[in-house]
């Protein structure tokens, strides 16, 4: 069972890196500055448990490229249809004449999840491809 009791503790920094965090704290919004440093560690431990490969994350991925790039739209979809059991969703965007967002949600292996966001994002034609990750077991 896990302990959901506050503990204190104390965190020294220099001064110059304690005003731009307070700086950070006031411009997120945070009440304090420990919500911050709770939502930091958060964050880290996400982080970290992307790099175990066989934890199961979920999370979307996100791609803006040019539809009119040759044969991209057909390696998008052969991609797509070759990975399909870590893909729950997507979601395409018509942002102009010449530009796409595609927001495609992914659940399944970090390794499995990984491979497939760098086999999107390095496509030619990818102007930019972003993943964000949470892990679907409790950190």
């Amino acid at each position: 069972m896990e302990d959901s009791s506050l503990k204190r503790f104390g965190v020294s920094m220099e001064a110059h890196l304690l005003r731009k965090f307070d700086r950070l704290v006031m411009q997120k919004g945070y009440v304090n500055r420990s919500e911050a440093v709770r939502d930091l560690v958060r964050d880290a431990l996400v982080q970290q448990s992307w790099d175990k490969e066989d934890q199961t994350v979920a999370g979307s991925i996100v791609l803006f490229y040019n539809h009119h790039q040759r044969n991209l739209l057909d390696e998008l979809t052969k991609i797509q249809h070759d990975m399909h059991d870590n893909i729950l969703a997507t979601t395409h965007f018509h942002l102009d004449h010449s530009s796409c967002l595609e927001l495609i949600i992914v659940k399944g292996k970090a390794k499995e999840i990984r491979l497939l966001s760098n086999k999107l994002t390095i496509l030619k034609g990818v102007e930019y491809g972003k993943f964000t990750v949470a892990p679907v077991e409790h950190v």
